[in-house]
């Protein structure tokens, strides 16, 4: 039942498509001027501090390392994840520093917006030469 209520409630306040479009382009400009200025070569944690400073000083929400319930099917919880960054309470962004962009980090970004229930994701790879950014969309209607 408090399952059902989170449902409700964040359906209420889900950004459109264009928005959340809009929001990724956002994160993906402000990780390319981050990226541009620090270079790789950075623990993980200096581009998390990095881009979620950036973001907010944009007037952008973000938390950093923020609890999200990880959910059954019949919306049992099962634990938690700790995404990187949530911004706006809709998008999941997951960063590596990484030299490239795995399988394995696909699935573990795939694996979070399902359990979670979260539809948007980013994965965002600081660690090599040229700044990696991919977008995930998981929804039942595609």
């Amino acid at each position: 039942m408090i399952a059902a209520k989170r449902r409700k409630r964040h359906k209420k306040r889900m950004k459109t498509q264009k928005e959340i479009f809009q929001l990724c382009d956002q994160v993906r400009e402000t990780s390319f001027a981050l990226h541009r200025y620090l270079r790789h070569g950075h623990l993980e944690k200096v581009y998390e501090n990095g881009l979620a400073h950036r973001l907010r000083k944009a007037d952008v929400q973000v938390k950093q390392q923020h609890a999200l319930q990880v959910l059954d099917e019949d919306g049992t919880v099962l634990g938690d994840y700790f995404a990187d960054l949530f911004v706006q309470g809709e998008l999941i962004v997951e960063l590596k520093a990484c030299k490239a962009l795995s399988d394995e980090n696909v699935a573990q970004l795939l694996g979070y917006l399902r359990g979670c229930r979260v539809e948007h994701g980013l994965l965002i790879n600081f660690g090599s030469r040229k700044l990696e950014v991919r977008k995930y969309i998981l929804s039942d209607t595609i």
